[in-house]
């Protein structure tokens, strides 16, 4: 990575980027929103307006706090040859910019932010094309502390998720904390105050030669690249992280263009553009960095460590009836398919792991599943405790003491209610459910868990995969 003496950023007199310096670069080549985040005074607007300096565009700096909707289209009057509506435009009309720069994103009224959306969108306002614009760039404080956020910043709000879900990457802009020495003395230096950026047409050059490669490939990208942002995106999504199939695009189109700024697609770098691309931030607390790690992690290791990917894939998909598909499917070689059980019981959540073992031990042990003795002793050890609950259970928190007092037995009662006593699903969710109370396991949703153990279960009896 860059250092300040040799980062390209720093030749435009902004101090501190460096890590994140492909990823500013990135959004500059794919030409995809890009939204910046800090507290007030690093550098976030003084970073983009010295971009469009440098890149010689016609630039609009518009503070969204402040605007009128009238101040960014100018005022309507009657075009009288062909009908409809015309502009009077003014020098700070968006009409003819090639960017622009929304400054307060999170401090703008409700109205405007919906305006909004169509410019960092599709490039448009009040329905009309906007042919010249090519970046579109906003920054925000982050979001007040009453709303999920760390800081006070009275009157920065939660971002729209449909608003933020448009922007392609996420810079957090570094505060004095985050400069390293060199950093902080260039900071703190008063000489640059006030100067125009200016590098002698090095950034435009380079810009133009990156994009010129990234438009050769971008219709035919990379397979490592379309690999890793699949698996990223189903691993976040299986941590309740969610990731939009559009976000998942824009995560493929980002990493190329870094691939391309780069030179070279390392896993450093898979990494940074992942963290630049979940915009969870912009309405709340950022994305679980180990959540971000892990899925990293496993988006790696399809690619290297499990033949096929297979394994990677049972792992990180979400519904515990599309694990057992793959399992069933893909799992050709006993220990695999034990290392694969092994690792998803030491993953989920308790009762995640105790309903797949649940569901799938009786079957296993009957040798329904391709395993080794170590991957049905694992499930066993994990399905014991539910099979067993009855035999102690002797507290009064029973679906048929009405004077349980435990949270969730009205939350389990609900479901078993609307289950048919025949075929033994409705005692086969009871048994579960007691196990949840004995072990003060609260599943999030109980009665999509239950459904999950029953289509394991009725899998499994039929010998199918779908």
């Amino acid at each position: 990575m860059p250092t300040c003496a040799h980062s390209r950023l720093s030749a435009l007199g902004v101090y501190g980027f460096d890590r994140l310096e492909p990823v500013v670069l990135a959004a500059l080549v794919s030409e995809d929103p890009l939204l910046l985040i800090g507290a007030s005074g690093t550098g976030k607007t003084y970073l983009l307006n010295s971009l469009s300096e440098v890149l010689g565009l016609e630039h609009r700096h518009y503070n969204a706090s402040l605007i009128s909707f009238d101040d960014l289209v100018g005022f309507p009057y009657p075009d009288q040859e062909r009908g409809g509506v015309k502009f009077l435009e003014t020098p700070a009309t968006v009409w003819g910019a090639e960017s622009v720069l929304i400054d307060e994103i999170s401090r703008c009224k409700p109205e405007h932010q919906n305006r909004l959306f169509a410019l960092v969108h599709e490039r448009r306002v009040q329905g009309i094309a906007l042919p010249r614009l090519r970046y579109r760039w906003a920054a925000m404080n982050p979001c007040s502390a009453d709303q999920g956020g760390t800081e006070d910043y009275a009157g920065s709000e939660a971002l729209d998720q449909a608003l933020a879900d448009r922007f392609a990457l996420f810079v957090e802009a570094p505060d004095w904390d985050g400069l390293d020495d060199e950093a902080r003395r260039l900071v703190a230096d008063p000489g640059g105050e006030g100067r125009i950026a200016d590098d002698g047409g090095r950034l435009l050059r380079q810009v133009a030669a990156w994009r010129t490669s990234f438009c050769e490939q971008v219709d035919d990208c990379p397979e490592a690249i379309l690999e890793y942002v699949t698996n990223a995106a189903t691993a976040l999504n299986g941590a309740r992280i969610r990731v939009s199939p559009r976000r998942v695009r824009l995560m493929a189109r980002s990493l190329l263009a870094a691939a391309v700024v780069a030179g070279e697609l390392t896993d450093q770098l898979k990494l940074t553009v992942l963290r630049a691309s979940l915009p969870q931030l912009t309405w709340g607390p950022p994305a679980r960095e180990e959540a971000v790690a892990a899925a990293h992690r496993f988006s790696l290791d399809c690619g290297t460590s499990f033949k096929g990917g297979w394994v990677h894939r049972f792992l990180v998909e979400r519904p515990l009836a599309r694990k057992l598909d793959i399992l069933m499917v893909h799992g050709r070689r006993p220990d695999e398919c034990t290392q694969a059980v092994s690792r998803l019981l030491a993953t989920e959540s308790r009762e995640r792991a105790a309903a797949f073992a649940f569901a799938t031990y009786a079957f296993a042990a009957q040798g329904r599943l391709v395993l080794g003795a170590e991957g049905v002793n694992d499930l066993a050890r994990v399905a014991a405790p539910v099979l067993s609950v009855e035999g102690v259970v002797s507290w009064q928190e029973r679906f048929t003491d009405h004077g349980t007092v435990h949270p969730d037995c009205d939350r389990f009662a609900r479901v078993l209610a609307e289950l048919e006593t025949s075929g033994g699903r409705y005692d086969r969710a009871r048994q579960f459910f007691n196990w949840c109370l004995v072990e003060r396991v609260s599943p999030e949703d109980p009665a999509a868990l239950e459904a999950e153990i029953d289509s394991c279960v009725r899998k499994l009896a039929a010998g199918e995969a779908s």
